[in-house]
């Protein structure tokens, strides 16, 4: 797999951080990504890479990496679909992400491109890298611990707890695992949430997986709500549930990264 990095264009600066658009290749075809960067680079700094939604490589992932880099991590928000590609529409979104979810492996080689990106960085502590994701994406850095990628690491917001393929065995999984579910979300039924609590157990994989009463899917999202009614979806924001999991993420973050 070849992997060729552009770095193209600033799009802001902020008193704690600075970000940039990053084109790159892999295998020929054109990704866009999203690098920010704490504004005090001095030194090494521990990495968090950043999936997004359904929705593709949005405003979003993109918030969140910023978010991320105001901490003092340096976060790539990846692009798992090519191109930058982006929807408002569910139904093409559905697509979007049923191609990545019919090959894995695929899915596979577009996050190692993007871990290796982030391990070429100057200024990254190639022994501190992390992982996040959202809904679709949340679902994909499980997906990637299951995998076996050295990640110290992993936080999903209401993303699928399904293993794509079998259980994970014992060893597979390198770091810890937290998983933020909205418990009345649809999409990630109660049996999930068992058989993932049981998957984790079994492999005696450090984990930790929260519920939030009443939570519905992409609670994290402030946009959720708007998006919910207007194509009639179970989704809706939830400020308590976001202000809670993010604060609870930064303490994970801090624990097996730094």
């Amino acid at each position: 797999m070849k992997l060729l990095l552009l770095i193209t264009l600033f799009l802001s600066v902020s008193c704690a951080s600075s970000s940039k658009s990053i084109n790159y290749k892999i295998d020929g075809k054109d990704y866009q990504g999203y690098l920010a960067t704490p504004k005090n680079s001095d030194g090494k700094k521990p990495a968090v890479i950043v999936i997004h939604e359904w929705w593709g490589q949005n405003d979003y992932a993109k918030m969140r990496a910023d978010m991320l880099a105001k901490e003092g991590y340096i976060a790539f928000a990846l692009d798992m679909y090519g191109e930058g590609q982006t929807t408002e529409n569910p139904e093409k979104a559905g697509e979007l992400a049923g191609n990545v979810y019919g090959n894995m492996k695929t899915a596979e080689n577009r996050f190692k491109a993007a871990l290796n990106y982030v391990k070429s960085l100057p200024n990254v502590d190639q022994n501190k890298i992390a992982a996040i994701g959202y809904c679709f994406g949340g679902g994909l850095v499980l997906h990637m611990a299951r995998a076996g990628f050295d990640l110290d690491g992993v936080i999903s917001y209401h993303g699928t707890l399904k293993p794509f393929g079998k259980d994970v065995k014992r060893g597979q999984i390198k770091g810890e695992v937290l998983a933020f579910n909205g418990a009345a979300d649809p999409m990630v039924p109660k049996a999930q949430v068992v058989g993932f609590n049981k998957e984790m157990k079994a492999a005696k994989v450090k984990y930790q997986s929260i519920d939030y009463p009443g939570a519905l899917h992409a609670f994290t999202n402030p946009g959720a709500t708007e998006v919910g009614k207007k194509w009639n979806l179970p989704v809706a924001y939830d400020e308590q549930a976001d202000k809670d999991s993010w604060s609870k993420s930064l303490a994970f973050l801090n624990k097996v990264l730094k």
